[in-house]
């Protein structure tokens, strides 16, 4: 009995493992199952079809819920031309100052980057020539004042009787020749004066060079103590900066776009965010001859001071332009070296297309060439059936 029990044991293990291993095998034969019907329904119901140059998206097709069309919209907005622009001072109210006369600065009362009035005495210097015009001046009138009385004694003997007509007439000769001098003598001080030079003392032992206009000084190249021999030299330029120019080049096929009087916004990296506007008040006659540009000056107030010579800035002239097809840049495909979009051409039946793209502005790209307004273009998804 005992052995009988014993051979027993072995068959019961076989028995089990048997029906594990049936058990394993229908499973994975069901898995087996599932995955060729899975292959069989996507070999069934494939993504697209080609037919030709269309291309088909079947209904059951998972690329309907990634693929988005578009109407094809016209738009006739004004395209911005942005030029790289550089603040500049108006040289309409730009004075540069010069010496008068050969000197000896004495005196320096302003320095660079000071706010000047107009009178505000800028510096003192010594000048053997602007005393040689004071002292001829003076001599001229002494003279001038003395022939006058010679001329009206003689005027007084004549109507008495006596005195001979040559002394009259020689009188009156002199007196001619001295209005002359003194006139050239008050012209030559009044041309220095007109410098903005002034005698500080009745011997004009001291010039004193004061400011023609107001503004702020953006130049100076003299000091105390230094020579003023050249009259041609500046000693330092006073600059009106309540209205500036921004100085834009703009290329040669664009200048039909600009005219004298155009609004332009403007922007600079030293404000960012901020904008301002101006108008255009210089197009140039000629261009540049190493840059084949025109320069273009835009005028704009200056009253808070915030534009300074010399700052980069950015210009933005608004150009009208013909109303145009424009689709979303996401519509664009690259094709080899064209630009392509897929226009449907039937419910799900798509044709890919060549286009010719023009500004891109407001989110949208003009499309110069390909389409039309009201065509039906892919927006979204389009690169799945780029293949």
């Amino acid at each position: 009995m005992k052995n009988n029990l014993l051979q027993r044991q072995p068959l019961a293990i076989v028995a089990v493992a048997t029906l594990i291993a049936g058990a394993i095998a229908f499973v994975a034969f069901g898995h087996q199952g599932k995955a060729a019907a899975a292959e069989a329904g996507a070999a069934a119901d494939p993504n697209f079809i080609r037919q030709g140059a269309r291309i088909t998206i079947p209904e059951h097709s998972p690329l309907r819920s990634r693929v988005a069309v578009q109407t094809v919209a016209s738009l006739d907005a004004t395209h911005a031309l942005e030029l790289p622009a550089q603040v500049e001072a108006d040289p309409g109210r730009t004075i540069n100052i010069l010496p008068p006369v050969a000197g000896k600065v004495l005196e320096l009362k302003v320095g660079l980057g000071d706010h000047v009035r107009k009178g505000q005495l800028l510096l003192v210097m010594t000048s053997g020539d602007f005393a040689q015009a004071t002292s001829d001046l003076q001599k001229a009138r002494d003279t001038l004042q003395l022939t006058k009385r010679v001329l009206d004694r003689q005027r007084g003997v004549q109507q008495a009787g006596a005195g001979a007509a040559k002394d009259l007439e020689q009188s009156e000769s002199t007196y001619v020749q001295a209005q002359a001098e003194f006139a050239r003598a008050d012209t030559r001080l009044k041309s220095l004066s007109a410098s903005g030079a002034s005698a500080a003392d009745s011997g004009g032992q001291r010039l004193n060079l004061v400011a023609p206009s107001s503004g702020s000084i953006t130049v100076l190249s003299i000091g105390a103590g230094q020579s003023a021999n050249d009259p041609n030299a500046v000693l330092m330029t006073i600059a009106n900066l309540d209205n500036v120019w921004i100085t834009a080049s703009v290329p040669e096929n664009m200048l039909s776009a600009v005219k004298k009087g155009q609004a332009v916004n403007i922007s600079l990296p030293a404000y960012p965010g901020e904008k301002f506007r101006g108008n255009v008040s210089f197009v140039s006659d000629v261009l540049q001859p190493d840059t084949r540009r025109a320069l273009v000056r835009i005028s704009v107030p200056n009253g808070d001071g915030k534009f300074k010579p010399n700052m980069f800035a950015n210009a933005s002239f608004a150009v009208a332009q013909s109303a145009a097809p424009v689709v979303p840049p996401s519509a664009l495909l690259m094709n080899n070296e064209n630009t392509t979009v897929f226009v449907e051409v039937a419910p799900w039946t798509f044709e890919r297309r060549t286009i010719e793209t023009g500004n891109q502005e407001d989110g949208s790209v003009r499309i110069q060439k390909g389409l039309l307004v009201g065509d039906r273009v892919v927006i979204k998804g389009g690169v799945l059936l780029n293949d």
